[in-house]
């Protein structure tokens, strides 16, 4: 596999990744901001400024609008073309990645990211988000949601969908643990007390925003607080979006990848993967709250974001490399 496909199928994954976090977050705190009657200007501010944090889109966010609001915020991270982390960005983005690698990836899967991109683009668009934000958020989730469907179906489960798999983990194991970060110093308001009505509402928002509140009241009997939240998305080992269950997938696909068993490691990225991948299986929820629950997301961010470095370096120059080679 030549070293450009293997950056387009990763990085085609983590931007897909990207637009479905984007809107499921987005759906999630507009449901969210419905439940509270108090809604001045500095209440609606405290709701959304945190999405802008996750993304980590503040400053990027201060050149287009002066004040912080639902519309301005919606219409930044879905619609803005001149932000790289927006809906529409990614979308774009993800598409052009597919384009550089059609002899890859399946018909099914260009035709399904086509339609999503042609429709993203289009003022119908447009048209469905001003009729219903929810609406809208909710059918590009399940648009995206097909389109990873359609992957695992019609493609083969070789070299490049190893690729793809590697970047989606990647990515959904960094999202889980912005969103979980964020809440735990952001969105709890002042003068709230932890445990409080306001408190446990928003900790469900946390859930929801990762896709996993009906996975978690089935195994938690609804007992809502912040350490069986922090617990669950983070530590839990067969959650799909758990920290914990997304760097096992990331260290299964570079070993298979690779070739190599395993107990071993043959690049950077692979002992970094195997690395997390052990801490956080013999980690405890004590530890964490021992560590500070920022301090810890923190060092997991930089971690994730060190391994994918590593990939892109191990990967880009071994296969560079082989080129040469040929």
């Amino acid at each position: 596999m030549l070293s450009r496909v293997a950056d387009a199928c990763f990085w085609l994954s983590r931007y897909i990744e990207r637009a479905e976090a984007n809107a499921r977050i987005l759906d999630v705190n507009i449901q969210l901001l419905l439940d509270f009657e108090d809604q001045n200007a500095g209440t609606v501010q405290q709701h959304w400024q945190p999405i802008l944090a996750t993304l980590e889109d503040q400053e990027r966010f201060s050149e287009f609008h002066t004040g912080i609001s639902g519309d301005a915020v919606m219409e930044f991270v879905t619609f803005e073309k001149k932000n790289p982390h927006s809906i529409v960005s990614c979308v774009t983005l993800a598409r052009e990645n597919a384009r550089m690698v059609r002899e890859q990836i399946s018909s099914e899967m260009w035709e399904q990211l086509n339609r999503l991109y042609l429709y993203a683009q289009s003022p119908a668009a447009h048209a469905a988000f001003a009729e219903s934000p929810i609406e809208f958020y909710r059918s590009l989730v399940d648009s995206l949601h097909s389109f990873q469907g359609i992957t695992d179906a019609t493609m083969t489960h070789s070299e490049g969908w190893h690729f793809l798999q590697l970047g989606k983990f990647l990515e959904r194991a960094d999202s889980t643990s912005r969103v979980l970060d964020i809440k735990y110093h952001i969105l709890l308001p002042t003068g709230e007390h932890v445990g409080g009505t306001v408190d446990v509402t928003q900790w469900l928002a946390v859930l929801r925003s990762c896709s996993a509140l009906e996975a978690f009241l089935k195994i938690s009997h609804g007992q809502v607080t912040g350490r069986n939240v922090a617990q669950f998305l983070i530590l839990h080992d067969s959650f799909p979006r758990s920290i914990r269950f997304c760097i096992d997938h990331v260290d299964g696909a570079l070993h298979r990848i690779s070739g190599c068993e395993h107990s071993y490691f043959s690049n950077e990225a692979e002992r970094l993967s195997g690395k997390l991948r052990s801490a956080l299986n013999f980690t405890t929820i004590d530890d964490v709250f021992s560590a500070g629950m920022h301090q810890y997301l923190d060092e997991t961010q930089l971690r994730i974001t060190g391994i994918s470095n590593a990939v892109i370096k191990a990967y880009g120059q071994w296969l560079d490399d082989a080129e040469l080679g040929d």
